[in-house]
């Protein structure tokens, strides 16, 4: 359910002397650069569409392909092909405001304007170039997004989709000339020419008159773009993506000592893959990570909510700066109220957070009956726990607790980012809370004795909030139900009064859609949220909450509008490790790190839960 949020919460936001006024949607992107781009795109295919179609060559719309940009001389239908790829890959930076896509179109457009002139004497040709050029000039000051991060394996990246999209292509255009070509070649033929044919050879198909230079030509200019924007991406300076320097971990964690148990979520701030922006007095900050041109924070902004609006300002700053689209994921409902009335984004409802009292906790009564008889099932079968902070751990076993969680993680892909650290055992995290399971086996396995683990990291003084959890597959199930009790019933000792367990996403709705007399649209959103839990573990984990008779936070995403949903809910799979678009090293080749281990997941793996 999409809410907006406009006033102030007593006893949570601060009043102010005077309403402040809505702000318009955000940055939203200028008239100009949105439709530059996609006139560059609509230019490119039909450029493209010239090149490749014999009939379209002839057809009345070529008489339009022929006066725009790269459809000049002998060589037209390499020309247009070469012309509408790169107009297809600008036009999408343009549409971004990105300066070096204006720098790349300002330095074609004339030479397209010569070109058309030399090589035709096409004045309407250069004067269509030329007015682009002209427009691009007036409007230069919307063309100042900053480059997003980026790293070597962009290059690799673009060599595999350019290698693909030319045999696609290249297929297509050996293909679509039947009345010329000589013989009836099969389809390893075909493409066994489309490949000699970008890397400049003749292959075994033949064409009657001048169809084969065509051919040769068009699939020529395919292989020089790929190879030569592969050859930019590699060779360009790389622009990574910021990280968190010891100075601004240093002043996240000042700021978290004073503030850190307004949210639950502030310590995952000091994830090192992810990048801040302070307020103007140094009291509040904002950190987050840049994925898929998405600029996505996560959790409450650090410090005191006071200067939570000058810290929000340098945020939407930064986006703008940039064209990246803002968002923030499972923010609290005073964040919700500050984000939307300092920004005029909107928020969304994600789900909730299941918040357990240590006070009022008990394994008595009927609600908690299954919990309480797992437990001691578990505890007749010799199982032990022991819950201690990460400092008061020697080294040795800390090194076996890394090794294992890293072994026992359900997937290949390490998941996590809102409600993720990142890191076990680190010296600074000294405050962290270790669960761990034991059991004296006959023949002891690689960890010794160690059979499940839980990681909680600080929340202010007198929290904890679950980082992650990690089973043996060979212990018997009910380990994290056992972990999560001898958590609980130890928090008084160490001065914690509540625990914060993991996030349930439409928890709500799947709550109201199991009820007797829930409608039909409410069963039908519950089936499909059900459906998606095969993969997801969204009523999965919504049930493994519920069992500790938890109260019910809810969580908000904050974005500018609903066109930006899709891209943003891709890079926050991305994010989260539900996506993975990198190429990850082999499990053997991959090195272990003692104090900055890989990241690790809020959320139970998918075999803890359904095991549980």
């Amino acid at each position: 359910m999409s809410v907006r949020i406009d006033g102030e919460k007593s006893g949570q936001v601060p009043a102010r002397p005077r309403r402040v006024p809505r702000l318009p949607r955000g940055p939203r992107p200028e008239a100009v650069p949105v439709l530059t781009g996609r006139a560059c795109a609509l230019v490119g295919v039909v450029d493209i569409a010239a090149g490749v179609f014999p009939r379209f060559r002839h057809s009345r719309m070529h008489a339009l392909a022929e006066v725009l940009p790269g459809s000049f001389g002998p060589f037209a239908a390499a020309l247009s092909l070469s012309a509408g790829v790169l107009l297809l890959l600008l036009g999408h930076g343009l549409k971004r405001r990105k300066r070096r896509a204006w720098r790349a179109a300002v330095a074609l457009l004339p030479a397209g304007a010569v070109a058309q002139f030399l090589y035709r004497h096409s004045l309407i040709g250069m004067f269509i170039s030329l007015v682009l050029f002209t427009v691009l000039l007036c409007y230069r000051r919307e063309f100042a997004a900053l480059p997003d991060p980026r790293s070597r394996w962009w290059a690799l990246a673009n060599f595999v989709l350019m290698s693909a999209g030319s045999v696609a292509l290249g297929l297509v255009i050996v293909s679509v000339h039947p009345g010329r070509t000589i013989g009836d070649p099969s389809v390893a033929d075909r493409l066994t020419h489309v490949v000699y044919g970008l890397f400049g050879f003749e292959g075994p198909v033949s064409y009657q008159g001048s169809t084969s230079w065509t051919v040769a030509f068009s699939l020529g200019a395919l292989g020089w773009l790929t190879a030569a924007t592969t050859s930019y991406l590699a060779f360009r300076p790389e622009h990574p993506a910021a990280r968190l320097t010891e100075e601004d971990e240093t002043r996240l964690r000042a700021l978290l000592e004073r503030h850190g148990r307004r949210d639950s979520l502030g310590h995952f701030a000091l994830r090192r893959d992810k990048a801040v922006v302070f307020s103007p007095s140094g009291k509040a900050a904002v950190t987050y990570r840049v994925v898929s041109g998405v600029m996505l924070a996560s959790g409450d902004p650090i410090g005191d909510v006071e200067a939570w609006p000058g810290a929000i300002e340098r945020f939407m700053d930064v986006a703008k700066a940039h064209s990246w689209a803002p968002a923030v994921m499972g923010c609290s409902e005073t964040g919700g109220e500050v984000w939307t009335r300092e920004t005029g984004l909107d928020a969304l409802e994600l789900g909730d957070e299941a918040v357990v009292d240590v006070a009022d906790f008990s394994l008595a009564g009927r609600a908690m009956r299954n919990v309480r008889q797992m437990v001691k099932r578990i505890e007749r079968a010799g199982y032990e726990t022991r819950v201690r902070r990460v400092r008061d751990l020697g080294e040795a076993e800390l090194e076996r607790v890394r090794r294992a969680a890293e072994d026992w993680r359900g997937t290949d892909t390490e998941r996590g980012f809102s409600m993720a650290l990142g890191r076990i055992g680190d010296p600074a995290d000294g405050d962290c809370l270790i669960a761990t399971a034991h059991k004296q086996d006959e023949v002891p396995g690689p960890y010794g004795d160690l059979k499940a683990i839980l990681h909680f990291v600080p929340w202010g003084t007198d929290g904890a909030s679950l980082d992650l959890m990690r089973r043996d597959r060979s212990a018997d199930p009910g380990m994290n139900e056992l972990l999560i009790v001898a958590a609980l019933q130890a928090a008084p000792r160490f001065g914690i009064t509540r625990v914060s367990l993991n996030f349930a996403m439409f928890r709500s709705a799947l709550a109201r859609g199991e009820k007797i007399g829930a409608g039909p649209v409410l069963r039908a959103w519950r089936g499909l949220l059900v459906f998606l839990s095969r993969w997801f573990q969204i009523e999965s984990l919504y049930k493994f909450n519920a069992k500790f008779q938890p109260r019910w936070e809810p969580r908000f995403l904050v974005y500018r509008a609903s066109a930006d949903l899709p891209r943003i809910g891709f890079a926050a799979m991305q994010a989260e490790g539900f996506v993975n678009l990198a190429l990850p090293l082999p499990r053997f080749l991959r090195g272990r790190r003692a104090t900055t281990p890989r990241p690790c997941g809020h959320a139970a793996s998918e075999h803890d839960v359904r095991a549980a």
